[in-house]
């Protein structure tokens, strides 16, 4: 049984779609949830699921919320009973296998820091996040766990990157570009440049350069850039693809012929809206940490919390903290340059 420890108390419509989400996820016969927040209004919440298999949905009592108005670092040092607090040390306890939360960022971020610290060779954590595509999806990281980075932290986020990708979704040899303002190696500013020769020099995959309009297009099956850059990023592309889809809703409905047209299509666009719906893939993982940790956006849904805590589930049975400690190593990742 893996166990994840879920802050029920985080996100938009915490707790209610948190526990929703959370309880769809124990029909996985092999995954169990440890709801962490208020007991009394989580209980409440998982009373409503009358069918819920108690044996594997616990409820831990957290008195406390981190909100998302508040400081982390205050937060966090004035509130000891935090939900996300006490998810955390649930899992440097050993009483879980993962956490995820679709609460505050950095209070995830600083919360995990406090209860595991770093993987030896990891400087900073990188969320991960997956772009969904037509063929098979891609790893954009950072997306906002460390916005000031230097050259090494980004070659360091490929090798996590790397690894993701080959637990979560089978990726044998992924293709790692970097995210900059031109295909030329010359172009971006002085972190990307920098950046560009250490990858380049390096034995990862590494494609080169490529410009934000290429993240869907399968160059690269790992993207890397800053924390800032990158949330910025995600969220561009998030908005670009709720346009798109709210117009060919309205062209769909725009005639009498154009609905027959989607009528007699219905599955070949209801498979491309389940490739390319992000809730299908739930959240970003944390990665860097002592620990599997997995966030989901502030406005997760409860379809997107059962994605969530199952992908949580698959990187604890993958060991992926356990493969990017071994590919990065003590030596600070230097064994994955080549040698003059």
């Amino acid at each position: 049984m893996i166990w994840i420890a879920v802050d029920a108390m985080g996100g938009d419509f915490a707790p209610r779609l948190v526990v929703d989400g959370a309880i769809a996820a124990t029909r996985n016969p092999d995954l169990g949830v440890a709801l962490v927040g208020r007991a009394d209004l989580v209980e409440a919440e998982v009373a409503r699921h009358g069918d819920a298999d108690r044996t594997r949905v616990r409820i831990v009592d957290a008195p406390d919320v981190v909100t998302m108005e508040e400081s982390p670092s205050a937060a966090l040092r004035r509130k000891s009973g935090a939900s996300i607090r006490v998810a955390a040390d649930m899992v440097a306890t050993g009483d879980a296998a993962a956490l995820f939360s679709a609460g505050h960022t950095g209070a995830t971020v600083m919360a995990a820091h406090a209860a595991f610290g770093m993987l030896p060779g990891v400087d900073r954590p990188a969320l991960a996040a997956t772009i969904p595509r037509p063929q098979r999806p891609a790893i954009l990281l950072d997306v906002g766990a460390s916005v000031e980075c230097r050259p090494p932290h980004l070659v360091q986020f490929a090798v996590m990157g790397g690894v993701y990708a080959r637990v979560a979704f089978g990726i044998e040899a992924p293709r790692v570009g970097l995210l900059s303002i031109g295909e030329e190696a010359t172009k971006g500013n002085e972190l990307t440049r920098e950046a560009h020769r250490l990858l380049k020099a390096s034995t990862l995959s590494f494609i080169g350069n490529v410009e934000a309009r290429d993240v869907y297009s399968g160059k690269a099956d790992v993207i890397v850039c800053d924390g800032f850059t990158g949330n910025v990023a995600l969220k561009t592309l998030e908005g670009a693809a709720a346009f798109a889809a709210a117009q060919l809703r309205a062209a769909i409905g725009g005639s009498r012929a154009a609905r027959v047209g989607a009528l007699l299509q219905r599955r070949g666009l209801r498979e491309l809206a389940e490739r390319m719906d992000p809730d299908s893939y739930g959240g970003a993982a944390l990665l860097g940490l002592e620990a599997n940790i997995v966030i989901a956006h502030g406005a997760a849904k409860a379809r997107s919390i059962t994605a969530a805590c199952t992908l949580a589930a698959s990187l604890a049975s993958g060991e992926i903290t356990e493969k990017i400690r071994a590919r990065l190593g003590p030596a600070r990742g230097g064994h994955f340059l080549r040698r003059p």
